[in-house]
């Protein structure tokens, strides 16, 4: 076991039933020498996410400062996760992830499936929320397409805040359709350009796209870009990648979302080499019939007993093809089971002073590091923010990787404007001592005193 299983209450009933009232009645039988009289030598009582951390140094055989810190983000976050996930994950109840063909067989799946989906609508503030989708990326894209279907224009916008994959993605998804994908530029602030959207938005726009907190770690004017984009009668697509943002921020839906969809790695998923991960989609109840992918609802029987069904499934495999909403998604129902019980272990107040943790970590790791370099930009930021080296990035990263420290995301790859630029990312797995490491490295290394 990696956790103490037994409550007071367990103790009591095995001391009842082996027949004492109490623990000292049964080791009465041990020598009074041998008895320990006062309390065992032991260090200050660790978290989980510690006393792993520290087993694996010891198992490694490795000190603090030689393993690799990694500061990545970038839509990819690395959170701890509790080890119930695992645990839950690996019963054999849920070794085939994938939903039989007579999905009421297996009421197990299907009410995780419907508790994630209760999950995702609460924490983004929509109505219905489907059993999850591929990813994040193509998640994206299935918003647009659902768009297009609900509005029949030919133009969609998105910010270049956006993450720029899945922008790609969504071109992909739209290219044969001749679906016209725009862009909105970002300002000195790191956020979108409000004033450039109310040129472009008008009456053939069928969505603008939007992310919250966008790629640049930056936080939207979400209400303001709604009332823009409803003027023109389009919907609005709010997107997220850092769904503990989400424990923090006023949810999209109550902002005047149409559509919230992001991807759900950051909550009990491992990063795994970039995948599996399981995208997440919500909208507005009025929409219910467009949404790609399944969805399962609750119902009682003849006996009166609570039970599940898969209530809406309008993919290729389920309706003919042309009246699909689409022809490629599929749920990922076992990474959806990680968010679930990973959710279901934090609570709302756990997750909640979570994110706090990130945000404060966040903020600290701007004020050291904003010793050797310059904040890009001045929009309030979540757990990730861009920095200004005092050189080309690659090459300073590569320096820094040399001392053990992944020291964020070159933006050159994405956005050629700013090519000395880095996007770095703190969580609750970074100390303190992990910050300041980072700051220290980065100061010697622009010959800043």
């Amino acid at each position: 076991m990696r956790y103490i299983p037994h409550a007071e209450g367990d103790l009591a009933a095995m001391l009842l039933r082996a027949g004492f009232g109490r623990l000292e009645d049964l080791i009465a039988i041990l020598p009074e020498p041998l008895r320990l009289k006062k309390a065992l030598d032991l260090p200050r009582p660790l978290s989980e996410m510690e006393l792993i951390q520290h087993l694996r140094l010891l198992s490694e055989g490795a000190s603090q400062g030689e393993r690799v810190i990694s500061f990545l983000g970038a839509g990819a976050y690395d959170h701890f996760i509790p080890a119930v996930v695992d645990h839950v994950l690996r019963r054999s109840e849920f070794y085939t992830a994938y939903t039989p063909y007579q999905p009421e067989i297996s009421q197990g799946t299907l009410q995780a499936i419907f508790e994630f989906q209760t999950l995702i609508c609460q924490l983004t503030g929509m109505d219905v929320a489907n059993a999850s989708v591929y990813d994040g990326a193509s998640a994206v894209a299935e918003a647009v397409l659902m768009a297009q279907r609900l509005k029949g224009r030919r133009k969609c916008l998105f910010s270049r805040a956006v993450h720029p994959e899945s922008r790609v993605v969504a071109h992909t998804y739209t290219h044969p359709l001749d679906l016209q994908i725009g862009e909105i530029s970002y300002t000195g602030e790191g956020v979108t350009d409000l004033e450039a959207l109310q040129r472009a938005v008008d009456e053939e726009t069928t969505a603008v796209v939007i992310q919250q907190p966008n790629f640049l770690g930056c936080l939207e004017d979400v209400e303001h870009c709604a009332k823009i984009v409803h003027a023109r009668g389009a919907l609005f697509i709010v997107a997220v990648t850092e769904p503990l943002s989400l424990a923090l921020l006023q949810p999209p839906g109550l902002l005047g979302a149409d559509i919230v969809v992001g991807e759900g790695q950051g909550f009990g998923n491992a990063l795994n080499f970039g995948g599996p991960y399981v995208g997440f989609f919500a909208n507005k109840e009025a929409f219910l019939r467009a949404m790609p992918g399944r969805l399962v609802g609750e119902t009682i029987d003849r006996q009166g007993r609570r039970g599940f069904v898969l209530a809406v499934a309008t993919r290729e495999q389920h309706i003919r093809r042309e009246r699909a909403t689409s022809n490629i998604c599929t749920n990922q129902a076992l990474c959806a089971l990680a968010v679930l019980v990973y959710l279901t272990t934090m609570g709302k107040e756990g997750l909640r002073g979570l994110a706090e943790i990130n945000l404060s970590k966040g903020e600290y790791a701007k004020k050291r590091l904003g010793e050797s370099g310059r904040l890009r930009f001045s929009a309030p930021t979540f757990n990730e923010f861009v920095l200004t080296l005092g050189g080309e990035s690659q090459s300073i990263l590569r320096i820094l990787l040399q001392e053990g420290i992944i020291g964020g995301f070159p933006l050159g790859r994405f956005y050629p404007e700013l090519e000395r630029e880095v996007l770095i990312c703190v969580t609750e797995k970074h100390s303190k001592k992990d910050i300041d490491h980072f700051a220290e490295m980065l100061r010697s290394r622009s010959g800043r005193k």
